[in-house]
């Protein structure tokens, strides 16, 4: 199995700290923007436990990772290799008002929607971590109720893996799955909230995948959508 290297914590306000702490999911509680729901505990602890209800605890758990996971996954992962899987793409689908966009600059992050195929990173946890570890995944991914996590069939360069990632919930307000390119564009070109710019965002991701020898071609479109509205502002 070909490995990458598992980035480290770097400089991110998104940090495993924070989420061991727990002090960047309460923030957010403490000041939500105005019709903005954060999870309760309770609920995610449901989440997660339906989650692992469909998981062996004596096994390894994969998780795939399509956007900041590849470049901060902020998770004590023994292992990371290039994976793909089937029936889901990578997506700016998401609106977002927390994080990397705001009530005044709202911005747009990326999801897995459906169809199509995807290639970003497998992470393999050890599965005496595998509670430890996903816990944090939850506080950083579960906390807003516009991600769904999913179970699905990946492959990578040892065959077929079943991991764990994040899809989008086509049910939320907050869904702009289909949306007009340029309409996507101008929330990434301004995007901004408490943990960076939505900008930040998609030039780490577009970083990381040339880093590791991935196309996508819908980040390429949004890249020349982005370029094309830089131009036009300057």
């Amino acid at each position: 199995m070909d490995s990458i290297p598992i980035p480290l914590d770097a400089d991110h306000l998104l940090t495993r700290e924070r989420l061991i702490t727990g002090s960047m999911i309460e923030s957010l509680r403490a000041n939500p923007p105005a019709g903005v729901r954060i999870r309760t505990d309770a609920e995610m602890e449901q989440t997660l436990e339906a989650a692992l209800g469909a998981h062996d605890p004596g096994a390894d758990l994969h998780v795939f990772g399509y956007g900041s996971l590849m470049w901060n996954p902020a998770m004590d992962a023994a292992h990371a290799s290039i994976g793909r899987v089937q029936g889901w793409h990578r997506s700016f689908c998401i609106r977002t008002l927390l994080g990397r966009g705001s009530q005044q600059a709202p911005g747009a992050m990326l999801g897995l929607d459906r169809g199509g195929a995807c290639r970003g990173v497998l992470y393999r946890i050890d599965a005496a971590k595998v509670r430890t570890e996903l816990r944090l995944l939850w506080r950083r991914e579960m906390f807003a109720g516009t991600y769904d996590a999913h179970w699905v069939p990946a492959k990578n360069g040892a065959g077929a893996i079943r991991a764990l990632t994040f899809v989008v919930d086509r049910r939320h307000e907050r869904y702009i799955g289909g949306h007009p390119i340029p309409d996507i564009a101008r929330l990434i070109r301004t995007g901004n909230g408490a943990i960076g710019s939505s900008r930040a965002y998609f030039d780490a991701t577009l970083r990381t995948l040339e880093r590791l020898g991935i196309r996508d071609a819908g980040m390429e479109r949004l890249q020349a959508a982005i370029l094309l509205g830089d131009s036009g502002a300057s």
